[in-house]
């Protein structure tokens, strides 16, 4: 049976995003059916799993997160990778997480590949027996 992957891309920085995008896509099987849902931001990102959780057998979870001058960066980054974690080990699905959390720019530009790494731990995890 097909593989139905939902990956959920965070835009809110477009650039960063596109490139977790490619990089994921590029590393998952074509035999794998896929289907991506653009939300504003990372936040969005587990309320949009939870809706979805019936119908896919996997998640990826792309976005990024940079750190300003207020708390903002560290309540957002925790309560999603938190939410996320929570519907993966709940549900029993794997739930890839491309979300980065960098301190500037710079460090978001050097690490938009990060999209693969995301796509091949929901791969291993499907392979398991």
């Amino acid at each position: 049976m097909k593989k139905k992957i939902l990956i959920i891309v965070a835009d809110y920085y477009k650039e960063i995003a596109l490139g977790l995008l490619n990089s994921a896509k590029k590393n998952l099987p074509r035999s794998f059916e896929t289907k991506i849902i653009k939300v504003p931001g990372v936040f969005e990102i587990p309320i949009t799993i939870s809706k979805y959780l019936k119908k896919f057998d996997a998640f990826i979870a792309l976005g990024c997160v940079i750190k300003g001058k207020t708390p903002h960066f560290d309540f957002i980054s925790q309560s999603s990778i938190n939410a996320i974690m929570d519907l993966a080990v709940n549900s029993k699905k794997p739930v890839g997480n491309g979300i980065l959390t960098c301190l500037n720019m710079n460090q978001a530009k050097d690490r938009k590949k990060k999209g693969a790494e995301a796509a091949k731990a929901i791969i291993s995890v499907l392979s398991q027996k």
